[in-house]
């Protein structure tokens, strides 16, 4: 008599779970994303349907995608950065006194002064939140305050304009690559170079765990002091590129540049799927968010929504995906127990 072995059931873990999830959430942002740009384009085809219009459904989202990122890594590791838009308005006012102050500094030169200008600011927020164990909330809002403060003083009534900085600097603005805009390429480049180092090695990885239990990571022996900077200065150096992008994007910048930014990157990561109180999310829902972000602040006026309106829908956008998130947490701890009562 012959017994037949059948190979166990591949065990669902919760990383699984959590993975399937996370794809889901992206999948039903992109197609929120259409449902919009159909039904705008519906009340008025120019909305896609026109140079402009195609133009600016992938150009406008493309700076807010490089913050969201920056913002999504700081978020997933329980922290939250609420000055990346002044870092943003001090590193474009930056980039437009080099050209001034120093003529025939190349682009490149520009763009890694002002990268490493917002990384620096970045490391300022990281060590604060770090060393001082002071809650990010807290520490990066007085930030907001202290780098918007320099920015009014440095800029003072002065304007730097379009023609202060060279036009191969300002043609990055308007520059397409088989009708993308190459601010759109950039912004999809550090997309992904980001999201492969989260999921692809081990600091990016413990980011996650770093979210998810602070303190159980600490006494696993994880870095946890190096990661929360890190991820502080990345967000700083991303703002900072932001900063740049924006000089060359729209030409003018005075004291306000960045100002809400830092809300409307929370708001893109917390609707793209990062979770508030860390540990659960990715750079690609925070990327899509932007997306879904700015494509209703384009929608809704074409579609007659009034001011106000725009901003209600906005706002109930996060509070829905803050509840989703709250659900599904609760939803995924009870099947855990579950299994857990079911394996003793």
């Amino acid at each position: 008599m012959t017994t037949t072995i059948t190979a166990p059931a591949p065990r669902v873990t919760f990383q699984m779970v959590l993975g399937r999830l996370t794809r889901a959430r992206e999948a039903s942002i992109l197609l929120a994303v259409l449902i919009v740009v159909a039904a705008a384009t519906l009340k008025n085809p120019n909305f896609l349907f026109s140079v402009d219009g195609y133009r600016d459904l992938w150009l406008t989202p493309s700076l807010l995608m490089l913050v969201a990122v920056g913002q999504a890594v700081v978020l997933i590791t329980r922290n939250v950065d609420l000055s990346v838009g002044s870092i943003l308005g001090l590193s474009a006012y930056l980039t437009g006194r080099l050209f001034i102050d120093m003529p025939g500094i190349p682009v490149l030169a520009v763009v890694v002064l002002a990268v490493v200008f917002g990384g620096l600011l970045g490391l300022i927020n990281g060590a604060l939140v770090a060393f001082a164990r002071v809650p990010a909330l807290v520490i990066t809002l007085g930030t907001m305050y202290a780098f918007r403060g320099i920015n009014v003083w440095w800029t003072g009534s002065d304007r730097i304009n379009a023609s202060d900085m060279p036009k191969e600097f300002l043609g990055l603005g308007t520059a397409q690559i088989f009708t993308i805009p190459v601010l759109t390429i950039i912004a999809v480049v550090v997309l992904i170079a980001v999201a492969w180092w989260m999921r692809n090695t081990r600091a990016g990885r413990e980011n996650y765990a770093i979210g998810s239990d602070p303190d159980a990571a600490q006494l696993y022996g994880l870095p946890v002091t190096r990661r929360v900077i890190t991820a502080f200065v990345l967000s700083g150096a991303l703002s900072g590129f932001a900063g740049v992008l924006y000089a060359a994007r729209y030409g003018t910048i005075n004291s306000q540049a960045g100002s809400g930014w830092e809300l409307d990157a929370i708001g893109a990561a917390v609707i793209g799927g990062v979770a508030i109180f860390g540990g659960v999310g990715s750079v690609w829902g925070a990327a899509i968010g932007a997306l879904l972000l700015l494509t209703i602040n384009r929608a809704l006026p074409v579609l007659g929504v009034p001011d106000f309106w725009q901003r209600a829908v906005v706002g109930v956008l996060i509070i829905g995906a803050i509840v989703l998130d709250r659900l599904l947490a609760v939803r995924q701890h009870r099947k855990l127990i579950e299994a857990r009562e079911t394996t003793r």
